[in-house]
């Protein structure tokens, strides 16, 4: 049996580590990492800011909101109007100068209006508070114009052309209704007036007040259409009956009797020398006696129209429709109601 030699005291503490115990250790510590690591990534999967310095975010101003000025032609198409902006590109903020690192700000994301598909249309800009200060301002109070006269247009009779001699005379008297024409449109200028239509006349043309007395006529009947005109006519001094308590209708007035029928409505004077007046007519003499003074009035008053020769009177001629529209525009001149109309055929008085 043989002794074994001592062991070197020395020798543990000499040995080098091998190779494969480096292998080991860092195997080791992997499987530590990797386990530490797992563990941690399951409590915020993607969220590495622990690995990160902590960040302190920096106070941002709202940006202030652009200013749209008004233009006078904008369109609904904003399309155009809106610049181009990258919706994700970050605005750099400056360093805080402290190391901290300041998160990036996103703007806000311009989302373009809808389209319509309507038509285009021209908005009007208006300034702010335009609505209020049309509430708030005070309407400064106007008076009412005086109102004007509407005169509606004549009638076209198709029987008075404009040539006509006294179509002036019948246009005005047609458009203030002082003159009728008949159903078929039509004023027969030539036709004689009667005595019940002078007096249909008198009254639409003349709003003279009469007395209250009334005339009963024989031949009048009371249900008769020309009562109130004849009445009224009789009132106010125009017409007058015969002495047999008639008042003949129906009879075609004479020229002679429509010139004393206005000249005794209007009250006109007669002259001093009605001779002298009615010696410009050739035909004086045919003039009846009660009448010269009227006459000679109505001459001196412009009254007088005579067609064709303005130096005859013809009294005792019947009066035609258009003559009678003639005297009676006259009498309207004479009080005013309307304007002279130029005729060669009125009679002109040097009294």
């Amino acid at each position: 049996m043989t002794n074994r030699p001592p062991d070197d005291p020395q020798s543990s503490q000499t040995t080098a580590l091998g190779f494969d115990d480096f292998i080991g250790i860092l195997v080791a510590f992997s499987a530590i990492g990797g386990i530490l690591f797992w563990s941690l990534s399951r409590q915020d999967p993607g969220n590495f800011n622990w690995i990160m310095p902590r960040v302190k975010p920096s106070p941002v101003s709202p940006s202030p909101a652009p200013t749209l000025e008004p233009t006078p032609d904008v369109n609904l198409d904003t399309r155009r109007s809106l610049p181009d902006t990258d919706v994700t590109a970050p605005i750099d903020t400056p360093d805080s100068g402290d190391g901290v690192i300041s998160p990036p700000v996103f703007p806000p994301a311009n989302i373009a209006p809808p389209i319509n598909s309507t038509p285009r249309q021209k908005l009007l800009p208006f300034p702010i508070g335009f609505e209020s200060s049309i509430k708030s301002s005070p309407q400064p109070l106007v008076s009412p114009a005086k109102k004007k006269s509407i005169i509606p247009p004549p009638i076209a009779f198709n029987d008075v052309p404009t040539d006509f001699w006294a179509s002036r005379f019948i246009d005005v008297l047609s458009s203030r209704g002082m003159i009728k024409g008949f159903p078929d449109y039509s004023f027969r200028p030539n036709q004689p007036v009667n005595r019940a239509e002078f007096a249909a006349i008198l009254q639409q043309t003349f709003d003279k007040e009469g007395t209250n007395s009334t005339l009963s006529f024989t031949d009048v009947p009371t249900t008769s259409w020309a009562t109130p005109a004849i009445n009224q006519a009789l009132s106010t001094g125009f017409l007058k009956g015969y002495p047999n308590k008639t008042f003949k209708p129906e009879q075609k007035i004479p020229r002679v009797q429509v010139l004393v029928a206005l000249v005794s409505g209007l009250n006109l004077k007669e002259p001093v020398a009605p001779d002298q007046v009615l010696s410009i007519y050739k035909d004086a003499k045919d003039i009846p006696q009660y009448a010269t003074g009227k006459i000679a009035a109505a001459t001196a008053n412009g009254l007088v129209i005579n067609y064709p020769d303005s130096e005859t009177l013809a009294p005792n001629k019947e009066t035609t429709r258009a003559e009678v529209a003639a005297m009676v525009y006259q009498a309207l001149v004479k009080t005013r109601r309307v304007e002279k109309i130029t005729s060669p055929y009125l009679v002109q008085s040097s009294q």
